[in-house]
């Protein structure tokens, strides 16, 4: 397969193209400047083209002689970001990906997406047909990208697959690194119960995912949620990492609606002065919001099957934490 993936330089997409290459393939990355952060693709024969997501000349370019276009860029939640950026990357560059690859004679787009775009569970597990309710406008924006993918790939008579990956973690991540960290060096406090549910998907799984939802037949015009096989509570999560970690599992609660309360304080005054706040309310919400999906649709289409239990891969990752110092 020749292929092109979008977002290499990205923690997802760096380990879905290196992957792929790794597997045979023929891979091509499309990053914004070649000269930074690319050194590990370049290690692994990745072909690196400049260019941009939003620019449909340079979608175009980069798509010649691709089969598949696996499109993991994205711009997740920053402080200070405005929305029109959020809206242009997430929203309307997914589009733009779909018109280049239909210009250029590829066969399959591959969209990541977000269970984000379903908001808190009212009723675990969710599959893909539950309800759409996005909190935030990462949530908004990424479920206005499927639509207009989804347009796009209907006009032009192109394959797509839309892929909803749950929580991903794994070596090299920084998302659920200050839960490790915290746990790690035993400073983790919950706040609330810790009950919620947390699923979350290590990132060889997700890559096998993603392959099968590049090439299997079945794939094509479908919709999937990607998560790992075991889902757990975040009480549980927190109590397995501090026992790999050789730590005390921590017992401290604090109630969440006086933290809550003090990161929108934070918030409002951090806008005022034009600072990064010391505490967001979507920090927050990650101890109030359930997150527990079911794969079966995946597994039962396309042949998806999670390999790595969760405590393997709480292992693997803070054994690559520890290696290289971010614990």
């Amino acid at each position: 397969m020749r292929v092109l993936v979008t977002g290499a330089t990205g923690f997802t997409g760096g380990h879905l193209a290196r992957q792929l290459a790794g597997r045979g393939d023929v891979v091509r990355a499309l990053v914004r400047d070649p000269a930074r952060g690319t050194d590990a693709l370049a290690a692994a024969g990745i072909e690196l083209v400049a260019g941009d997501v939003r620019d449909r000349a340079a979608l175009v370019a980069a798509s010649e002689d691709v089969d598949v276009v696996y499109h993991i860029a994205a711009v997740y939640r920053q402080a200070g970001l405005p929305v029109e950026m959020y809206r242009s990357v997430n929203a309307n560059a997914p589009a733009e990906v779909i018109e280049a690859a239909a210009a250029s004679g590829v066969r399959r787009v591959v969209h990541c997406s977000t269970v984000g775009v379903h908001g808190d569970v009212q009723h675990p597990p969710a599959n893909e047909d539950a309800p759409l309710s996005p909190g935030d406008i990462y949530q908004q924006t990424k479920l206005e990208g499927e639509q207009l993918v989804r347009e796009a790939a209907a006009r032009r008579g192109i394959e797509l697959t839309v892929v909803r990956p749950t929580g991903i973690y794994g070596p090299g991540d920084r998302r659920l690194l200050k839960l490790f960290r915290a746990v790690a060096r035993r400073r983790w406090i919950t706040l609330g119960t810790g009950n919620i549910y947390y699923h979350v998907t290590y990132i060889d799984d997700l890559v096998d995912g993603f392959q099968l939802c590049g090439t299997h037949p079945a794939a094509a015009s479908r919709t999937y949620i990607l998560a790992g096989g075991e889902v757990t509570t975040l009480n549980r999560l927190v109590a397995m990492v501090a026992d790999v970690a050789g730590v005390p599992v921590p017992r401290l609660h604090l109630p969440v609606r006086p933290v809550h309360a003090a990161a929108a304080l934070c918030e409002t005054l951090s806008g005022w002065f034009g600072i990064e706040p010391p505490l967001h309310r979507r920090r927050v919400d990650f101890f109030t919001k359930s997150r527990a999906f079911d794969i079966s649709r995946a597994r039962a289409e396309i042949g998806y099957n999670p390999r790595i239990g969760l405590r393997d891969g709480i292992a693997r990752t803070l054994s690559w934490y520890r290696e290289h110092g971010w614990i």
